[in-house]
């Protein structure tokens, strides 16, 4: 049936409806992302033009030490002109894995650098109706200060918080970030149940 797929998940195989990707072309293009145009088709045959952004991978990646303290950012987001708590972040390099983007972007904006091995905690797509992004969230259990960040224009300061505040300062829209907020509540459960 054209416009439908079965979804194999879906209780007594129902159909579910999906949208088609007939075609897109580039209008804009950064080292940082693409935005296209695509010809969609809907379930129903009808056609729509859809812009939508592909974005390079981006790797985040954050330490909780022995006292339940997760390492974080406080910064200014220009766009939504918000303050907020975040994880250290950036797009993955040509040629660089994600892991090594995720250490990488934690040492440049925190000056801390990961100690043992980098654990992949969740990947999530923060904007998935209009851009492919995909953010790759790591975490290490510990870190070891090596200096001031050499990227510490991205934040006003860099804190230890602890893990059991995380839940009420994502309440209170002190972590704004859709990709900061889903990485800390697991990593909160994770560590206090």
């Amino acid at each position: 049936m054209l416009g439908y797929c079965r979804d194999p998940s879906a209780e007594g195989g129902r159909h579910v409806s999906v949208w088609k990707n007939l075609g897109e072309h580039t209008v804009y293009e950064n080292p940082w992302l693409r935005v296209n145009l695509a010809d969609v088709e809907l379930p129903d045959g009808r056609h729509l033009d859809h812009f939508l952004i592909r974005q390079r991978p981006v790797a985040l990646a954050t330490a909780v030490n022995e006292n339940n303290e997760v390492l974080l950012l406080w910064r200014h987001r220009f766009i939504p002109n918000s303050w907020g708590w975040e994880i250290a972040a950036g797009m993955v390099e040509d040629g660089e894995d994600l892991e090594e983007a995720a250490a990488r972007e934690m040492l440049e904006e925190t000056g801390w650098r990961p100690t043992g091995p980098l654990r992949h905690l969740l990947t999530v797509e923060p904007s998935n109706g209009l851009s492919d992004a995909r953010h790759h969230v790591y975490w290490s259990e510990g870190a070891e200060y090596v200096g001031h960040p050499e990227d510490d224009f991205e934040s006003e300061r860099r804190e230890w918080v602890s893990l059991k505040d995380i839940p009420d300062l994502v309440a209170r829209g002190e972590i704004r970030a859709s990709n900061a907020a889903a990485a800390l509540l697991m990593l909160h459960h994770m560590r206090l149940g």
